[in-house]
């Protein structure tokens, strides 16, 4: 392993053969929106512009952040700057009950397109760099979803085209209609599943790159178990006891490497493949600035071979979801 004192550089990497060239690791805004406790408008402007002022430009969002609320505030952020020099990926398709629950997904082509539009309002902006449904409609076949899409990057309001938490025969389906630019999917140390679902090599067989998001496990290696994470499976009762011993031997790990348990997870994340982004959620400036630490960091073959031997007869206990939204994932089926 080895890290770099010199000038901080974010990686550039482009998002799978027909997607842009984006920042590695992207920004997650989603908790700048109070999906992890409460926050303010002013510190999440700060965490954006502190993204962006180190050389990043990956911003990823969703429509149903707070219900809008966390597009506004990227757009808020956004004002002062270029808006060439930002990548934004915005999710759509959650449909929302007042209490912020999650009833449902619609991805109808005339809801594709009117969630566009209220997105670029909220934004600020004539165009979205990748859109994606942010899960599979069932009773919507993909090909028209994708389809609708394609319609618009046609018209000049989306250049690329997304995919999240789909399994790899949608994945297929998809890239049958239009070119797919990534596919964004929960990967990290302790959830890999798309290694040996098929997901992860349809995507390479198809030129299609990978955005992974939760590369802390939600938090768990950031030591971060309380609040809203007691939503999450592997954040209750034994699960929890159990998963923490796994981050304990991991925290071991980076201790001994003289870097952080976070840093050495975003670091192998990104070290699985050029076609792979980790997108880290943050909320403040401090947050942003310790995960493109991260960037320091490069893991060799016997490194990695370390980390694999460390995990080698552990398995994380408890579903990455409650049930009810498990259930939603054709990324599971």
């Amino acid at each position: 392993m080895t890290t770099h004192s010199e000038a901080q550089t974010i990686d550039h990497r482009r998002l799978g053969a027909s997607g842009p060239l984006v920042t590695s690791p992207g920004l997650g805004a989603m908790s700048m929106s109070g999906a992890y406790g409460p926050t303010t408008d002013d510190e999440g402007v700060s965490a954006i512009l502190a993204y962006l002022d180190a050389g990043g430009t990956l911003i990823d969002t969703g429509d149903f952040y707070g219900a809008g609320h966390n597009e506004m505030l990227i757009g808020r952020a956004l004002r002062t700057r270029s808006r060439e020099d930002v990548v934004l990926s915005v999710k759509f398709g959650a449909v929302l009950s007042p209490d912020g629950a999650f009833i449902g997904f619609d991805g109808r082509p005339d809801a594709v397109r009117n969630s566009l539009a209220y997105s670029l309002r909220r934004l600020g902006t004539d165009y979205v760099d990748v859109c994606r449904p942010a899960r599979l409609d069932p009773d919507v076949p993909i090909e028209e979803t994708v389809g609708a899409i394609a319609e618009l990057v046609e018209a000049g309001y989306v250049r690329s085209i997304g995919l999240s938490e789909v399994g790899a025969e949608t994945i297929r389906r998809a890239a049958a209609v239009a070119p797919i630019s990534d596919l964004q999917i929960e990967y990290s140390l302790l959830t890999r599943s798309i290694e040996s679902n098929g997901i992860l090599a349809a995507c390479r067989d198809l030129g299609i790159g990978i955005t992974a998001y939760g590369a802390l496990a939600k938090g768990l290696f950031a030591g971060k178990t309380g609040g809203n994470r007691a939503m999450f499976p592997r954040f209750q009762g034994e699960n929890l006891a159990h998963n923490e011993t796994i981050v304990t031997s991991l925290g071991e790990v980076a201790s001994a490497k003289g870097i952080t348990l976070p840093q050495l997870a975003i670091a192998w994340v990104a070290a699985q493949g050029e076609d792979i982004v980790p997108v880290v959620g943050s909320r403040t400036v401090q947050q942003v600035r310790a995960t493109l630490t991260s960037t320091e960091v490069v893991l060799s073959p016997n490194d990695l071979a370390e980390i694999d031997e460390v995990l080698t007869g552990t398995e994380v206990r408890g579903d990455r979801y409650p049930s009810a939204l498990m259930a939603q994932l054709d990324s599971e089926r």
